[in-house]
This record gives C-alpha cells, sequence and structure tokens, in this order.
C-alpha cells in the first residue's frame, strides 16, 4: 500500500476536538475500547465511512478530509445517531469504475450498468426500485433518495443480493455515486 492510499481520521470524544483521542490508519469495527463516545474528528488524509454501531452497521455517513467539530450536530441535519462506533477506510480506486443495479432482489428484474454517477434511476433507466446490485469496479455510495439525498449506504467490489438482508429493510435506493476523491 503506497502512501498516497492510506488514510489518517483521529477522534475525539468531545466536541471542538477536545478529550481522550483515538487516532486511526485502517478499518476499525468497534471504538468502544478506545474512546467511550465521539463527538468530533479530523479527517487528515483519505476517507472514511463512519457506523452508528460496531462492526459497521447502523447509518453510515462518509468523511472527506476536513474537521468536523460537533458530529452530533452535523449528523442530525439529516442523520439521527449520537456517536460513531466503527470507521472504514475506502482506498483510493484507480482505474474504470462499473456497477450493476437489478430492480429486484438476487439479481432479478431490469438490470442496468453504470460506469458514472446517477442522480436518479427513475429517470435514467425508468426502475422504480433499486434492491441488489454487482460492484465489478471501484467503490461507490449508494443514496435512499434522488440526487444523493436521504440515507447512504457505501459498496464496495462485490455482489449484494440483497439490501433487505444487509439490515436496509423499507429503504430503496435512487441514486449512486463514484467515490472517486483522494480527499
Amino acid at each position: 500500500m503506497s502512501p498516497l492510499d492510506r488514510g489518517r481520521i483521529i477522534f475525539y470524544e468531545e466536541r471542538n476536538f477536545q478529550g481522550r483521542s483515538y487516532e486511526c490508519m485502517s478499518d476499525c469495527s468497534d471504538m468502544s475500547s478506545y474512546l467511550s463516545r465521539c463527538h468530533s474528528c479530523r479527517v487528515e488524509s483519505g476517507c472514511f465511512m463512519v457506523y452508528e454501531r460496531p462492526n459497521y452497521m447502523g447509518m453510515q455517513f462518509f468523511m472527506r478530509r476536513g474537521e468536523y467539530q460537533d458530529m452530533q450536530r452535523m449528523m442530525s441535519m439529516g442523520m439521527m445517531f449520537d456517536s460513531i462506533r466503527s470507521c472504514r477506510m475506502i482506498p483510493y480506486h484507480r482505474g474504470q469504475f462499473r456497477m450493476r443495479i437489478y430492480e429486484k432482489e438476487n439479481f432479478g428484474g431490469q438490470m442496468n450498468e453504470l460506469m458514472d454517477d446517477c442522480d436518479n434511476i427513475q429517470d435514467r433507466y425508468r426502475m422504480n426500485d433499486c434492491m441488489s446490485c454487482n460492484v465489478m469496479d471501484g467503490h461507490w455510495l449508494m443514496y435512499e433518495q434522488a440526487q444523493y439525498r436521504g440515507r447512504m449506504m457505501y459498496m464496495r467490489p462485490g455482489e449484494y443480493r440483497s439490501f433487505r438482508d444487509m439490515g436496509m429493510s423499507g429503504t430503496r435506493f435512487m441514486s449512486m455515486r463514484r467515490i472517486m476523491d483522494m480527499c
């Protein structure tokens, strides 16, 4: 792994980068042994997904390079969770992006292949739902609403047969965006 692929994020227990801190340069499935809570953080390099629960579960939030001095306030503007419990570093992807989206679970129904961002699958493909996908190349963010709004989910290369089985019941994805920045 080259230095360009590495990310660095520092979590703080209190707002405004106060209290105990924990520095992370890779995935962390459970931060509770390092911090009792997380109310601010600094992303010094790279991109990360942070999660409200251990083991990369629950609500997700995409974080790029920058300072986040009040996570509760920032996330309450559309994301409802009070602390970060796990994080996953998103590696920088060089090359093409390719993903197949399916209208139904288990790769059923209408299928479309994306190689670029899609702000509304209903307008572009006449699809009412996206319930499974196969990410062949690149790293993607999928959003429950058009125009990259609402709850999001990080998708790395692999097959995703059922979003409901991943704990996303009641959620359909309506827009997708490639993660292209090195942050």
